[in-house]
């Protein structure tokens, strides 16, 4: 096979794997999931059934992870005015995460009526993984402040993740799973020299031998020259 036809099998070849990485890297998966709320109120206990979802998105060294409400919960006696309730949330990670993740929001933008399901803005987070692998984000506790009073809402039908993530650790960061970045790759071989082979070498040599043959060509016909040059003078 010529150097030019097996240049051209190797680069074909690495697109074709190069695809294949890029065709078997999982994906995120996010579904809107239903949350049975119970909340411990200053007035007594409430329940609520909220969908909640999970997004997250890659940013910097970790990911930027959104919680959605889509229906109310919980509600208050009173009319609490614009920035009046502040609520934060827990998400429970799972598999190559573990612990919680604690997400925040603003406060409320507008007055909120009295005896009606509190909106809950979305809320955020940023999670820094310390091992790559596939985390499952679910809803945790909701806590609700207003008015100097604490509002605990925990979810009582063991739901299911509203999102899973196959997170990449930053340098330095272990392997949670197969999936996750491995080390010691042959990238680091030869320091950044190019490895030759037979073909390149003979190539090299070639070259090599045309360059030294043209110096001494061109220095034998300088000398012809000057010696006719002498015998000239003379």
């Amino acid at each position: 096979m010529s150097y030019r036809n097996r240049t051209a099998a190797l680069a074909s070849a690495a697109a074709l794997a190069g695809s294949a990485v890029l065709m078997a890297a999982p994906v995120a998966r996010a579904e809107v999931v239903d949350v049975n709320y119970q909340c411990k109120t200053p007035i007594g206990d409430k329940s609520a059934v909220s969908p909640i979802d999970i997004k997250g998105v890659e940013d910097g060294d970790g990911y930027k992870i959104t919680m959605s409400w889509q229906k109310g919960v919980s509600s208050s006696p009173v009319e609490l005015g614009k920035g009046a309730m502040t609520p934060s949330a827990t998400i429970a990670l799972g598999g190559a995460g573990n612990g919680t993740l604690t997400v925040t929001g603003p406060a409320n933008d507008a007055a909120l009526p009295a005896n009606t399901p509190i909106k809950i803005n979305d809320l955020s987070g940023t999670y820094v993984p310390k091992k790559s692998g596939e985390v499952t984000f679910t809803a945790g506790v909701l806590t609700i402040k207003a008015l100097g009073t604490t509002t605990t809402c925990t979810p009582t039908n063991d739901p299911g993740p509203s999102l899973t993530l196959d997170v990449k650790a930053a340098s330095g960061g272990g392997t949670g799973s197969a999936q996750g970045g491995g080390s010691g790759s042959g990238s680091d071989t030869g320091a950044g020299l190019p490895q030759t082979g037979p073909e390149d070498s003979a190539i090299a040599l070639g070259t090599l031998g045309g360059t030294v043959l043209l110096a001494g060509a061109a220095g034998a016909l300088w000398l012809t020259r000057r010696h006719q040059s002498t015998r000239a003078r003379h």
